[in-house]
């Protein structure tokens, strides 16, 4: 197969998907590392394993369940990535960007992107939820986008704007819900790195220099790929560790799952409400 992915190959995807599911999704949501118990709250739920679909990439990592699920979440007609692909996985970019593409041919007008980060900002702790306002797309300043090769221009433009990646009445939306439950939302920079290794010290010291708030190996490819074809993207992301900025502590994937435990309640509260209220 082609590093790059033709109408014709996405809709091969879609149409194996669409004949398994009952529903039309409207909402589209994305479960990050050890935040995939939020997808038992969907009620009458059909699943689907990725493996079961042709061309979509299957998920290596543990925290990742690698499945999708359709079905009811507070009145919205949802899809539900419980586990997503990265990167360093070996997978293409657009490969990566592949379920998103079938959520926007299915008519998914709305994605809730969801990661597992560490804090770079100082003031973060495991266990908070961070509105991300904005991103910093450093894989793609590289050259490695999910939008490198021939325009698809049935879906989006060759030059997409991001100057709003993260939709601003969704984000309000959020705030809104938080006020009323009565969580803690901090807001900020994500950034998104190639991975799979945790950052240096000298690395949380240079991202904190130039602007980003939360650090993590994913998101950033999904949420290119879905203002390309105009969807709308709230994004949250879990904080799963302290920045480490004197590299006098360890960080391990086991406590970035272990964190989920404890976020998970908490992010169900917040999207379940922004559901609600869609």
């Amino acid at each position: 197969m082609s590093d790059y992915l033709t109408l014709a190959d996405i809709d091969r995807t879609t149409q194996a998907l669409r004949g398994r599911i009952r529903r039309t999704p409207r909402i589209g949501i994305i479960l990050g590392s050890g935040l995939g118990s939020l997808a038992d709250a969907v009620q009458d739920p059909t699943v689907i394993e990725f493996e079961e679909l042709p061309l979509w990439p299957v998920s290596t990592v543990q925290g990742h369940h690698g499945r999708l699920i359709s079905g009811k979440l507070e009145g919205q007609d949802v899809l539900v990535m419980q586990g997503r692909i990265h990167f360093y996985e070996g997978y293409s970019m657009s490969l990566v960007g592949l379920p998103v593409r079938v959520m926007q041919r299915l008519g998914v007008e709305i994605l809730i992107v969801t990661n597992a980060a560490g804090a770079v900002n100082p003031k973060f702790s495991p266990g908070d939820l961070m509105l991300i306002t904005d991103h910093l797309n450093l894989i793609g300043m590289t050259g490695q986008s999910p939008l490198r090769g021939p325009n698809l221009d049935e879906i989006g433009p060759r030059f997409p704007d991001m100057g709003q990646a993260y939709d601003r009445e969704l984000a309000a939306l959020a705030r809104e819900v938080a006020r009323e439950k009565g969580l803690s939302l901090w807001e900020g920079v994500y950034i998104c790195l190639a991975g799979p290794s945790f950052e240096t010290p000298a690395d949380l010291r240079f991202l904190q220099g130039v602007g980003a708030d939360a650090v993590g190996m994913s998101t950033v490819p999904e949420v290119t790929v879905a203002r390309h074809g105009g969807t709308r993207v709230l994004g949250i992301s879990t904080i799963s560790n302290k920045a480490n900025l004197d590299g006098m502590t360890l960080t391990t994937h086991e406590e970035v799952l272990q964190a989920g435990k404890i976020i998970v309640p908490r992010l169900t509260t917040l999207i379940s409400g922004v559901l609600k209220r869609l």
